[in-house]
């Protein structure tokens, strides 16, 4: 007799993870929908329902009445091995119907190493993994995020991919498929029409070529339904965008559990490295009003006790005291406390986080990313020492006794003196806290630095530099480390170097590392993103037998004139803004926030956009 799903949530160390049923899950009636989206995340429920993204598409699908969209969750290493043992195909949460059964098979790309989860998932699913094999009853596979700007490493695996914002496209993509489903056209003809949606790129339509160097020399439509440039989707009014206000509420302990609030979309500051800087411009606020109401209907809704005010940096947010006074002073009573989860050092606004530690203190959260002025000018971080220090003595003071500082090695220009600013800067912020008198300052000082692998990414103003060979990020790491043997307060993480070389391929990598993908997932490589599973040997071994080069995508110098992967899509970023901020960067030179004026990005192009050209 076969073996039943409840069977195998006995055998598993997280049931919850693949039970469904969760207050506000949506069950719709499978048969009566005309169109069936299984909204995909190639990772661990856990890290899914901690994911705001899946929430706002989840709920948007959702509220079409002829439309239907289910979760589907990467199954933990125990699940995987029992349902491949019972042969039980992936299955959705809400009524675990089968993933091949579905129209369309959606996956959100939020991080590189996830990627051999997307071919695990859709094999486990009974869909091809390759396009190129796909029928006309398979499901249309989509894929969206940050990842989606440099589509290629996916082009084989993906039929059609959303670039930007996707409130309007995901719709748009739906009743496409919908439309498709009625006339019964063919899989190309389907394609074809995705292809003219503003925003969507189907690689399937372009053809690459290569110079002798092993550069790209040209990546071109072969499909009058394919142009030659995608742009980007950029949804502009926030007070209209969908808010989650109803979500999933988990039964299990998830990485994030608590409302997320978007008060904002985007940044002005311009950080070089950072591609979630770039690809979210412009700056997108919600009103306070508009906030407060989202925030009483998602307490009421979900029960729980915190809001995160979420946004790449929080206290950029216009009107972020009047925000926080009018939540505390709302939710106060009911014990909901607030949470600011990206601050930066030169913008700690006290009133504020007086306003979150009236109902519950958690620790502040900054990102110094270098540890001199000189690299941080560098990397236009726009913060100084002073800065910091002012910020720290202001929240010690006030009562908070951990702080976590995030910064990044192997950047740009770095020199072991840089480094050494990493150690020195938490014996600062220690002294900080010392000189504040006895009776005013919490107990038990807690200050943890962590830093990550610089990973150059696409489109950003770093997109062309390499990142450091294993040797040199090791050696970096272990010096940082004795530094800071002798602080007692404070202790030093890092990041595992090997993922992140994998990570700089895949992120620049061009059209090639579809065929190392696809190798280094039959080679068994999956779950990579958990240090227990990653296998950096199958990873060499599989560009290895694949005649490419680690190197070659990790740590070779572009130059500034060479044809990228994803030059043919616009995010509104000129390649000439971002090849003068490289210029300016190994100069040392800062440029302004465009609150302050305009820089001259791209989006200076679209009427209405630049908030520094209204």
């Amino acid at each position: 007799m076969p073996v039943t799903i409840d069977e195998l949530l006995t055998r598993v160390e997280k049931p919850a993870r693949y039970t469904g049923s969760e207050m506000n899950a949506v069950q719709k009636p499978f048969s009566e929908a005309e169109v069936t989206f299984a909204f995909c995340f190639p990772d661990t429920y856990e890290v899914a329902m901690s994911h705001l993204g899946m929430k706002i598409l989840y709920g948007i699908l959702n509220d079409l009445p002829y439309a239907l969209c289910e979760r589907v969750c990467m199954p933990w290493a125990d699940m995987l091995r029992e349902m491949k043992k019972e042969q039980i195909p992936l299955f959705s949460l809400e009524s675990r119907t089968a993933l091949h059964q579905f129209d369309i098979v959606g996956f959100t790309l939020q991080y590189e190493m996830s990627f051999t989860n997307i071919l695990e998932m859709l094999s486990l699913g009974k869909v091809p993994v390759k396009s190129a094999l796909r029928q006309k009853d398979d499901p249309i596979v989509v894929a969206g995020g940050p990842c989606a700007f440099n589509p290629e490493p996916l082009c084989q695996f993906i039929d059609a991919f959303m670039i930007g914002d996707g409130e309007e496209s995901i719709i748009e993509v739906t009743d496409t498929v919908r439309q498709w489903k009625k006339e019964g056209a063919s899989r190309t003809e389907c394609l074809r029409r995705l292809a003219k949606l503003e925003g969507v790129y189907a690689p399937a339509f372009y053809q690459d070529s290569y110079n002798p160097d092993g550069t790209l020399q040209s990546l071109v439509p072969i499909d009058d339904a394919a142009p030659s440039v995608v742009h980007k989707r950029i949804f502009t009014d926030m007070d209209k965008a969908y808010c989650p206000t109803h979500p999933p509420v988990p039964y299990m302990q998830v990485v994030f559990d608590r409302i997320m609030l978007e008060i904002m979309r985007g940044c002005t500051r311009g950080c070089r490295f950072c591609q979630a800087g770039m690809l979210y411009r412009p700056v997108r606020e919600r009103s306070v009003d508009n906030l407060c109401d989202m925030a009483r209907q998602s307490v009421e809704n979900t029960g729980y006790e915190e809001i995160s005010l979420s946004s790449l940096s929080s206290s950029d947010y216009s009107n972020i005291n009047e925000l926080a006074t009018r939540l505390t002073d709302e939710l106060g009573s009911q014990r909901v406390s607030l949470s600011l989860p990206s601050l930066r050092v030169d913008k700690f606004v006290q009133d504020t986080l007086s306003q979150t530690q009236r109902v519950k203190k958690s620790s502040l959260t900054f990102a110094p990313e270098a540890g001199t002025q000189r690299l941080r000018d560098v990397i236009n971080k726009g913060v100084t020492e002073e800065d910091l220090m002012n910020t720290l003595g202001h929240a010690f003071a006030n009562g908070w006794n951990g702080v976590k500082l995030y910064f990044m090695t192997g950047l740009p220009t770095e020199t072991d003196e840089d480094l050494c600013g990493i150690a020195e800067l938490a014996k600062k912020a220690a002294s900080a806290y010392y000189a504040i008198p006895k009776p005013q300052r919490a107990k038990g000082l807690r200050i943890t630095c962590s830093a990550s692998v610089f990973v150059p990414k696409p489109f950003t103003p770093f997109q062309w530099c390499p990142q450091d060979k294993p040797e040199e990020v090791k050696r970096k790491q272990r010096m940082v480390k004795d530094l800071f043997v002798p602080l007692k307060t404070a202790h030093f993480n890092y990041h595992d170097s090997a993922v992140s070389r994998i990570e700089a391929c895949f992120a620049v990598g061009d059209r090639r590392l579809a065929n190392v993908l696809y190798r280094a997932w039959e080679l068994g490589c999956m779950l990579d993103g958990w240090n227990e599973y990653f296998r950096y040997d199958l990873w060499l071994q599989a560009f290895e037998d694949c005649g490419l080069s680690v190197d070659f995508y990790a740590h070779r110098q572009r130059g500034l004139d060479e044809t990228l992967p994803w030059d043919h899509i616009d995010a509104y970023i000129s390649k000439s803004f971002l090849r003068r901020e490289y210029e300016k960067s190994m100069r040392g030179e800062t440029t302004r926030v465009c609150r302050e004026g305009c820089n001259g990005c791209g989006l200076q192009t679209l009427k209405g956009l630049c908030m520094a050209c209204e």
